[in-house]
């Protein structure tokens, strides 16, 4: 049986993601499809590479998504995605979609046609630095002859690349909003944040009700997209979220045998 798990994107918020992934593998489920977007599509990733819920929550902990030192060169941002090429391939040392455990679909945004691109198939990286390529602040990753952004752009809750492949679905949106007060749009970069919030929630919302289970912590809503510092909480918040979503249905047309039947 094919079960499939869509990941949001939602910038570190993507840390409950991993609680989620360690609350699914607590109830025998072992998703064999995930179509993700941005943070979703790191998690992701890892996870159909291989990787445990610890190994990934500790790349999570480790890797710095602000490092000044990546400072982009004649490049549209002020990061360059690509030079987080080291830091993935340390973890995705085989660099193609051919030797993942699970299949996996990314999405990003073509910035120079405007057209939304799902990677399934060839090099692996530079379509998950690609996806989580926040715009504005990441410069556009160059994948062949075009350039890319962070996929939540057009498409932050990818359902539709698994739909018709798995027998159920599981979803995790983890990039949600909360009615703020004028106080908490400090800086511009909090406009942006919240207008990329409003869009993505109206366009993906009406998916939700696709998914065998849905699991959507409000709880996260209090964080921001880079705040590193309360990354345990967040994954906490995620797995606390997944097993509350989980109590109330019955599982078993989620599990397989066993994790090596993938």
């Amino acid at each position: 049986m094919n079960v499939g798990l869509v990941l949001s994107g939602g910038g570190m918020r993507g840390a409950a993601h991993i609680g989620v992934i360690k609350a699914l593998e607590e109830h025998q489920i072992y998703p064999t499809h995930i179509a993700a977007s941005s943070a979703g599509a790191i998690v992701g990733s890892l996870y159909a590479y291989g990787y445990s819920w610890e190994e990934i929550l500790r790349f999570f902990k480790d890797i710095q998504f602000l490092d000044i030192k990546k400072y982009a060169i004649n490049k549209p941002g002020f990061i360059d995605a690509e030079k987080f090429y080291d830091d993935f391939k340390a973890y995705l040392m085989e660099d193609d979609f051919s030797v993942l455990k699970k299949k996996l679909f990314i999405t990003a945004t073509n910035i120079l046609n405007g057209k939304l691109k799902i990677f399934e198939k060839g090099e692996l990286i530079k379509p998950v630095l690609a996806s989580a390529a926040f715009p504005g602040l990441f410069a556009p990753v160059k994948i062949k002859s075009s350039y890319y952004i962070d996929g939540g752009a057009l498409n932050n809750f990818p359902l539709e690349a698994i739909k018709q492949k798995c027998d159920a679905i599981i979803g995790v949106y983890v990039d949600g909003f909360d009615v703020l007060k004028m106080k908490d749009l400090k800086h511009s970069h909090n406009v942006i944040e919240r207008v990329f919030k409003l869009k993505a929630v109206a366009d993906n919302q009406h998916k939700f009700e696709e998914c065998d289970v849905m699991i959507y912590p409000a709880e996260l809503n209090k964080f921001g997209t880079f705040d590193k510092k309360n990354i345990d909480e967040i994954f906490n918040i995620g797995y606390t979220a997944a097993k509350h979503a989980l109590s109330n249905y019955d599982l078993e047309n989620f599990r397989t045998s066993s994790k090596s039947s993938q």
